[in-house]
């Protein structure tokens, strides 16, 4: 039981951490591009790809896009 519980502890963080990584550079792109459309760096958006991911990240920048519009 300890095993599975480390496991999605892990599992987690690895989400997580990746999740900063790819929106550092996406953020880096944009700014690259001229769009001002950066998702911040914070513990919510930590939470949030951490618990779904890729989705998670694609989901922020969706909310970030929809309130430009």
């Amino acid at each position: 039981m300890k095993k599975k519980g480390t496991k999605i502890i892990v599992n987690f963080l690895i989400r997580g951490i990746i999740g900063f990584a790819i929106i550092f550079f996406v953020n880096e792109f944009l700014d690259g591009q001229g769009i001002s459309a950066c998702v911040g760096m914070n513990p919510i958006t930590f939470l949030t790809s951490g618990s779904f991911g890729f989705p998670g990240v694609a989901l922020l920048y969706g909310i970030t896009f929809y309130q430009i519009m």
